[in-house]
């Protein structure tokens, strides 16, 4: 991994504009004839349908013109309501609705709040999707209430394979790493699913519950006031699943960020201030002030959000740009208050490619620009580019192994057909033909590729395909001809 100090330099990018996507010839040639057999479960076996979603399927692909393209968006994008949602009602008769990230059976907060954040805008169409967006986030809340620093939970009190790990573990926690986005992203959900439908009964007792929490758990980690109650070990032959320091962490020095054990990928960060779910913080809390505010009429708790938004931000705007010696003027990945940096960039989300997407920074943000620019070059540790593909992996898989996270998120935030069109060809042939994304695949060799099910990542896929064709982009996908 690149670690440096913060450096001075011109901080104008001296790097070239990197950011065209090859497709190489041999992975359009690799492509053997494509079976466009449906890949989804048998309708019986599907644990939730919506009309709603149903109808957007057959509408995308009544105009797509690419057959592999129509049918990787028919397999992807209702991955998540075939395989992995489980909807109930709680004892009050509230909604209540558990999210397995796909082959594991347990529910990320994280994962859970983006893999239905696709169906949010179809939610005010489809009364039954309503109800079970509105119980993936009575059940975030709730989650958050038993534990705050917990990441993913088990339904039920069923233990699991890390009950071994060091640290406040109870049977229904599934894993115990302290991640800052594992707060945000249900704020998020609940938010737009908010603004979409006008539906306030998500923010009651359990969502005033949580969100005192959230900021409680904030507080703590800034680290102002000693080192805080959590701590995490874990006896692993993988040194990222783990915490130095007896469980503690790398020391930091208190600065207004909020301090993140692990990342997005699950993995242990180096320097506690993990950049990207910093800005994601930033966004969250003024979304729940708005709320706050305007549903439960907390201006206390409402201003309690603002003023630590503020004093995140501030921070940020001290702490998180780095004078790079290519790149100029970047956001680091992660800093530790002492001066030191760490420069890089994962595939999982929040990331550094991912800012403008799920946080507050405008995507014409020279920063934001220069620092596109670095994590999509060999500047950065995890970005892979090999005889077949390219992209931004991660040490949670390791060398050569891209993310399609990576190139969704890059299309997200491109503003440039020509990237956006290779981003996706590069998506439809790196499948192994299998119609699916995958967690991570091999850049020689795309039929070499981990978790076949991985809810996040195939709906993901598909709400790209919608966000560029409400964009104006259909001509633009309907242009790609490999298949």
């Amino acid at each position: 991994m690149a670690v440096m100090a913060l450096a001075a330099s011109c901080g104008q990018p001296c790097g070239k504009d990197n950011l065209a996507v090859d497709v190489p010839q041999a992975l359009i040639e690799a492509q053997g004839p494509r079976d466009y057999t449906c890949r989804r479960p048998a309708e019986q076996d599907r644990l939730f349908t919506s009309r709603a979603v149903e109808q957007t399927i057959a509408q995308v692909q009544s105009q797509l013109t690419n057959p592999t393209l129509a049918w990787m968006f028919g397999n992807c994008f209702p991955n998540t309501l075939d395989t992995t949602v489980h909807f109930r009602e709680d004892s009050d008769g509230s909604p209540e609705t558990f999210v397995y990230t796909g082959d594991i059976h347990a529910m990320w907060l994280r994962d859970s709040g983006a893999q239905v954040w696709p169906y949010v805008r179809l939610c005010g169409e489809d009364e039954p999707l309503r109800l079970l967006i509105a119980g993936v986030i009575n059940q975030q809340f709730k989650l958050i209430t038993f534990d705050p620093y917990a990441n993913a939970f088990n339904d039920g009190p069923t233990g699991g394979e890390w009950m071994s790990d060091k640290t406040d573990m109870r049977p229904e926690v599934h894993e115990r790493k302290w991640e800052i986005d594992s707060h945000c992203y249900p704020i998020r959900l609940a938010y737009a699913y908010w603004k979409k439908t006008g539906d306030a009964s998500v923010f009651g007792a359990p969502w005033l519950a949580a969100i005192q929490l959230t900021l409680k758990t904030f507080k703590e980690q800034q680290r102002f006031d000693g080192f805080g109650p959590y701590t995490f070990q874990r006896c692993t032959e993988r040194q990222l699943d783990t915490k130095c320091c007896n469980g503690m962490g790398a020391p930091v020095k208190p600065c207004g960020l909020i301090a993140s054990a692990f990342r997005p990928s699950d993995d242990a960060t180096t320097y506690e201030f993990l950049i990207p779910s910093n800005f994601f913080a930033v966004s969250a809390l003024r979304k729940a002030a708005e709320i706050l505010e305007t549903v439960n009429g907390d201006e206390e708790l409402a201003s309690e959000c603002r003023s630590l938004a503020d004093e995140v931000q501030a921070a940020l705007n001290q702490y998180a740009v780095v004078n790079h010696p290519v790149w100029g003027k970047i956001y680091a990945f992660e800093v530790d208050g002492f001066g030191n940096a760490l420069m890089m960039d994962d595939a999982n989300a929040p990331s550094l490619l991912s800012l403008p997407y799920l946080c507050d920074v405008p995507l014409d943000d020279k920063i934001y620009q220069n620092t596109r620019r670095f994590v999509w070059s060999d500047s950065n540790p995890y970005f892979f580019k090999g005889k077949m593909a390219e992209g931004i992996g991660g040490p949670h898989i390791g060398y050569d192994m891209a993310w399609p996270m990576s190139l969704i998120m890059k299309a997200l935030t491109s503003t440039k057909d020509a990237e956006i069109k290779s981003c996706v060809e590069l998506l439809m042939l790196t499948d192994a033909g299998t119609g699916f994304m995958h967690e991570s695949f091999h850049v020689d060799n795309p039929a070499d590729f981990t978790r076949p099910w991985f809810a996040w990542q195939n709906t993901l896929f598909g709400e790209l395909i919608l966000d560029l064709i409400a964009k104006g982009k259909l001509d633009l996908l309907n242009s790609i001809t490999v298949e």
